[in-house]
């Protein structure tokens, strides 16, 4: 965790740079980081900004994104990754946890782990992944309240807010909703479960504001580059999943090797090194912080391989 040995950035300061980059001229990559090391490797690839998506973390305890994620299990998370990375991290609450008043206890708790930014949705609970059938709405003005409640007591906390109206109430009635969770005092609005590069440009020409599009695998919604979103005018691009999926399959393959073949040794170049691993966990900044520790020495021979 990188806030042992340097210095943590405030939430203050992750919220403003957080907005200082979703205000730049290009739209936004924003990757889905669902633990402290995938945080680490996205910071090491030249990612800025951070998601945690409610998906993944769900996929990580092994249980479906249905709303069983408790408000302890999503803040000990963000707080985790926030250490580690020193960066920006946008979390998905879901729907907040409750009404007004957990809403409340939820922004105050994301601003004390260091979290820059939240995402809320207008479902209701049970809730379901916004690329599936079978979601219902809350109505307008309790989403309002709670955006409402937010900015109340955590007014450096800046807010996502998501609609999932597309599928139930169409594009204006979507439309219409995030026109007002702007007005409520939301800093970007989210269209859930877009199909095309057209329903961007329409979202784009109806609202004046900041907007996020969610480029989710095996969804509903076609797969947009980074430079197309940017001709539209979109400015953040969230990638929630990604790093989970990549996570569980490769770690899936690499048990069924060492099941059928009784070794890793064929796929130790498809394997994070002892090297690698210790220079991107800044093992040797650790040490030097006290000089009882002795530095380490990889074995000669297997550094690679062990």
């Amino acid at each position: 965790m990188s806030w042992i040995v340097e210095q943590p950035k405030s939430q203050q300061k992750l919220a403003l740079d957080f907005m200082e980059k979703v205000k730049e001229n290009s739209a936004l990559p924003i990757v889905g980081a669902h633990d402290g090391m995938s945080s680490l490797l996205a910071k090491k690839s030249g990612f800025e900004v951070l998601y945690l998506s409610g998906g993944a973390l769900s996929a990580s305890k092994g249980i479906p994104d249905i709303g069983l994620l408790t408000l302890e299990d999503v803040t000990a998370r963000a707080r985790e990754i926030v250490r580690a990375s020193n960066l920006p991290l946008l979390v998905d609450v879901d729907n907040g946890f409750g009404e007004p008043l957990n809403i409340a206890r939820t922004a105050l708790e994301m601003i004390e782990s260091g979290v820059a930014a939240v995402q809320i949705e207008d479902q209701q609970i049970p809730k379901k992944c916004g690329h599936l059938n079978g979601k219902r709405l809350i109505p307008e003005s309790e989403m309002v309240k709670k955006i409402q409640m937010i900015r109340q007591v955590a007014p450096t906390l800046k807010i996502v807010a998501r609609s999932d109206a597309y599928a139930i109430e169409g594009m204006a009635g979507m439309v219409a909703r995030l026109r007002s969770y702007m007005k409520a005092g939301a800093d970007i609005v989210f269209p859930e479960a877009m199909k095309s590069v057209e329903d961007f440009i329409h979202v784009r020409k109806e609202i004046d504001f900041p907007v996020l599009a969610n480029m989710t695998e095996f969804g509903k919604t076609d797969y947009i580059d980074m430079a197309t979103f940017t001709e539209i005018g979109i400015d953040l691009v969230i990638f929630p999943v990604t790093s989970l999926r990549a996570a569980a399959y490769n770690v899936g393959e690499t048990y069924k090797t060492i099941r059928e073949e009784g070794t890793q040794k064929q796929i130790l170049n498809r394997l994070q090194t002892r090297r690698e691993l210790y220079e991107i966990l800044r093992l040797h900044d650790y040490e030097e912080m006290d000089s009882k520790i002795d530095r380490t020495v990889l074995p000669e021979e297997q550094e690679d391989e062990d």
